[in-house]
């Protein structure tokens, strides 16, 4: 009978790995904090992903920028009150965990970001979507 890998093991090969849930990814920058505008969106491209950048009241939030539906870019959408909205079709996202305003059992990707510096860095794993929240830099 083989045995599955220990975390260590794990961390050790590869550093950017989902194992049991747990999120192995870095963060990487994307951009500099004075590029995303209050209420305006951004896209980033983290990784093999393009990632849209909100600043709502302050805080800095990271979401799939590709709206499931029909594939427009959530950046160019309209925000308030924490949620944006689709510039095609007007589906709703919440900012704070990617959660779709009219359905909440229904997702997209959720990052969890961070400013170093002058820099926004955003933490996506390869498959790995979690909610996160804002943060405020």
């Amino acid at each position: 009978m083989s045995r599955l890998p220990t975390l260590e093991s794990v961390i050790e090969r590869d550093s950017s790995v989902s194992y049991a849930g747990m999120s192995m990814a870095e963060f990487r920058n994307v951009c500099r904090a004075d590029e995303v505008v209050e209420g305006e969106g951004k896209t980033v491209v983290v990784g093999n992903k393009l990632v849209a950048l909100f600043r709502v009241n302050g805080d800095i939030f990271a979401i799939d920028d590709c709206c499931p539906h029909m594939g427009a870019s959530l950046s160019g959408g309209y925000v308030e009150g924490g949620i944006v909205t689709c510039p095609w079709h007007a589906w709703r996202f919440r900012l704070v965990d990617g959660a779709w305003a009219d359905n909440p059992r229904i997702k997209i990707g959720c990052y969890a970001v961070r400013v170093e510096g002058l820099q926004i860095q955003v933490q996506v794993a390869d498959g790995t979507t979690r909610p996160q929240g804002g943060i405020n830099p």
